[in-house]
Formats: structure tokens, sequence, C-alpha cells
């Protein structure tokens, strides 16, 4: 059922949010001449696959964990597209092609081994990684790999559809603000 609605509403987000992912787009091409990041992340039963985002770093930013990446990477436009989120639109497009769910636990690099560590320990591989879910709108992000392996496990164990829409309706209300950069 969740599959289900995860087509739905990432169909209905991409055509709906089309014209906001174009102009995204365009200012992309001026901030960075780049504006499509791809980056291969651990997906479901740690297959690797590739995630799409706006990009909100310089072009030559080493490819790290977010909260070890250094805030000087981050472009004007990148920071606004952080804080707003917009960055994660081309997102729906994994969730479309069913790499991804709306709600799941963030997907990692595959060099971020404690955390394949601890989330392998609980079985979080068995379900597919998501935009949001109960660590995001938490601001639990993978600079704690314990913590977050445990409550990705904890969101997946207890997930209901009335969870699913929560989590959803409380990102897109603005909770949770993603994975920190360091200063």
């Amino acid at each position: 059922m969740i599959r289900l609605f995860d087509f739905i509403f990432s169909l209905f987000g991409i055509l709906v949010l089309w014209p906001i992912g174009l102009i995204v787009y365009i200012l992309g091409v001026f901030d960075t001449g780049s504006p499509i990041f791809k980056q291969e992340r651990v997906g479901k039963n740690q297959k690797p696959f590739t995630l799409l985002k706006f990009r909100t770093m310089g072009v030559n930013t080493k490819s790290v964990a977010t909260h070890l990446a250094s805030s000087s990477s981050v472009t004007k436009l990148g920071a606004f597209l952080r804080k707003s989120k917009l960055d994660e639109l081309p997102q729906l497009i994994n969730v479309l092609k069913g790499d991804m769910s709306l709600v799941g636990p963030r997907p990692n690099l595959f060099n971020q081994k404690e955390l394949i560590e601890e989330r392998d320990k609980r079985n979080v591989y068995n379900y597919l990684p998501g935009i949001t879910g109960l660590a995001q709108i938490n601001e639990i992000d993978m600079s704690t790999p314990e913590k977050l392996a445990k409550v990705d496990a904890e969101m997946l164990d207890n997930l209901t559809l009335e969870k699913y829409f929560h989590y959803i309706l409380a990102t897109v209300g603005g909770k949770g603000s993603g994975d920190r950069i360091k200063e």
C-alpha cells in the first residue's frame, strides 16, 4: 500500500512541481554550471542506486557525508535550497522509480562503515531508504550512527499509513532540518 502512495504522490509531485524544478535547474546552471547532483548511495538490501538532488555545494566538493562537509562548500543558492528543502525535489524521481520511498531511513554513502554496521544489525536495509522519516523530523542525522540506526529501526518496525502521512506532513510543514554541515 505504501508503494502505491509513493508512486501516486511522487508522480503528482513531479507533475505539479516541475515549474519550480525548472527554475531551480536554471538558477543552478548559473550557480555551479552543474545543477543536478548524482551520487551512489546504499539502497534496499545494500544494493547501490544513484541518488538525485539539486546541487548545493561546489562541483569539486569532496564526496563525504554531509555532517563532514565544510559549510564553505555550500553555495548561496545551495544554502537556500537546503533550508527550503527544494534540493530534495529530484528525489521524487528516485521514489517514482522505486529506488526510494517518501518515508524511510535517509540513504547513506558506502564509506559510512559504522552506520552501515549499525543499520545492518537492526535490519534497516530490508526496507527502501526514504526522503524523510522519524529521524529527520527529530533532527537526528548521520553524525550519530548508533542513535540514527536505532531510530530508523524503531520507525520501520512501527510504520503505519497514519505515521507515513504524519512524517510527510511534518516535513512539508517545516519540521526537521536535514543533516548538519560542520562550521
